[in-house]
């Protein structure tokens, strides 16, 4: 492909890309000269909550700087990274980690289930700690605001662990599109198997009282949650299926998988969302399987787009644009696609595997010129970059790529799915209200009820 047809396209497209292209880290500038500044030689004190699962591999992917404090409710769980770190002081409760360990933390992992993000996020940031917390970032759409706000008030570094926002195919995936190749992107399809195997949900899910286990402190683990029986059917894993705890396959995977279409379209609020199918609607989890709408306006040279979120899709999907012989079978279990009037895009999980559909597009394809950064990578470790990326930002570098006011905007668009999972009819959005202008059902569902004790302003 020549090279001047590169230029006739970013020309086309010069109004989208002029001053536009968004801020995505791996800068060299020191732009943060807030609380806990570090010149890059020096380490950081980081401190984590939640050491067990996601925890584990998130304070193995910081072990360049100090580890100095843990918690986490669940001493079984979080074992063998507690025997991994003999001298930093353990803690159920990371209130109380906070009392005694504060003048020695910089940073803080969040890393529990999704209903203590904004809470445990939102104590170390008024502290003055920068923060890295796990997808989804939180569980509802007022914290995720409450978190963005904040973090620009205090000054912090900030990343959320959607490590795709690292990967090289994500930017190459906007840069395609940027280019004009596929045209005016109108539809966009998202998709992922879970829950499918990984955990139920459904009509024949139900929490099943037990007696909880002597090394786990269930009260702790609650946190702002009212109180309940104990249930082997929330732990390890589960507790995604339930709404008090979890977000669904949408904070399990949408993270993911919605962060090539959220900076590849610019996305910003929707006007609306829906969900246009829904199997299996339980009492207690969030159904088996939903196919939700989002409405975006137009921004700026992009035209309206109308985006589709596929859970628990156990089958091939026949996607609109793509040939009958090219249709994505169980090597794409997890993506996106993007429809253009010229032509189909599509991505994997994380944003790898970017291409051009149908493959005969990518024989001779030129990619065009990079107007993204990459990130600075040994081999093709990109999961270990983003926390670098953070770990940079809290030196004093440029922000990260996935920081709260990229990461906090993008968690509450796609948060207002997980309410009309639950709420039946199309839901409009008035973003400048925070509110849904036509169910208050619907509005009651984007504030979390605090227990008392755990409760942030």
């Amino acid at each position: 492909m020549a090279q001047e047809g590169i230029s006739r396209r970013f020309f086309f497209y010069g109004t989208l890309l002029a001053g536009a292209a968004p801020a995505v880290g791996f800068g060299s500038v020191a732009s943060l000269k807030a609380a806990g500044f570090k010149s890059p030689n020096e380490k950081l004190n980081i401190a984590a909550i939640g050491a067990g699962g996601k925890g584990e591999s998130d304070i193995a992917g910081c072990v360049s700087e100090n580890i100095v404090a843990l918690t986490d409710p669940d001493a079984k769980r979080a074992a063998k990274t507690f025997a991994a770190h003999p001298n930093a002081p353990k803690y159920t409760d990371f209130r109380r980690m906070f009392d005694k360990e504060t003048a020695n933390i910089d940073a803080v992992l969040v890393s529990c289930p999704d209903h203590m993000h904004a809470t445990a996020a939102m104590w170390a940031m008024e502290r003055g700690k920068h923060v890295y917390c796990q997808k989804p970032l939180t569980r509802t759409v007022w914290e995720a605001q409450q978190l963005t706000e904040a973090a620009e008030k205090y000054g912090v570094a900030t990343q959320m662990g959607n490590q795709g926002y690292s990967q090289p195919g994500t930017r190459e995936c906007c840069e395609i599109i940027w280019s004009g190749e596929i045209g005016n992107v109108t539809e966009v399809h998202a998709w992922t198997d879970r829950p499918g195997h990984y955990w139920p949900q459904g009509p024949d899910v139900a929490p099943k009282p037990g007696t909880a286990p002597a090394t786990l402190d269930w009260d702790m683990w609650l946190g702002d949650v009212a109180p309940r029986p104990y249930s082997p059917d929330y732990l390890p894993i589960i507790w995604r299926a339930y709404p008090e705890f979890g977000c669904g396959a949408v904070g399990d995977m949408a993270c993911h998988i919605l962060g090539a279409p959220n900076m590849a379209m610019r996305l910003t609020s929707p006007t609306s969302v829906e969900c246009t199918k829904l199997e299996g609607k339980s009492q207690y989890t969030f159904p088996a399987q939903t196919v939700l709408r989002f409405d975006f306006p137009a921004r700026g040279a992009m035209p309206p787009v109308k985006l589709f979120w596929h859970d628990s899709l156990k089958a091939q999907f026949t996607f609109p644009g793509v040939p009958e012989g090219e249709q994505l079978g169980d090597k794409d279990i997890n993506g996106s696609l993007f429809i253009g009037d010229k032509g189909v895009v599509t991505t994997g999980c994380y944003g790898e595997h970017t291409r051009l559909v149908p493959a005969s597009k990518m024989s001779d394809y030129r990619m065009p010129p990079q107007v993204l950064p990459r990130c600075p990578i040994t081999g093709n470790d990109w999961v270990e970059s983003h926390y670098r990326d953070w770990i940079r930002a809290a030196k004093g570098g440029e922000p990260a790529c996935s920081n709260f006011s990229v990461s906090g905007r993008f968690v509450q668009w796609m948060l207002l799915g997980t309410i009309a999972m639950r709420v039946e009819g199309k839901l409009e959005w008035d973003a400048q209200a925070k509110r849904f202008t036509n169910n208050n059902e619907a509005n009651a569902l984007l504030k979390p009820k605090f227990r008392k004790g755990w409760q942030f302003t």
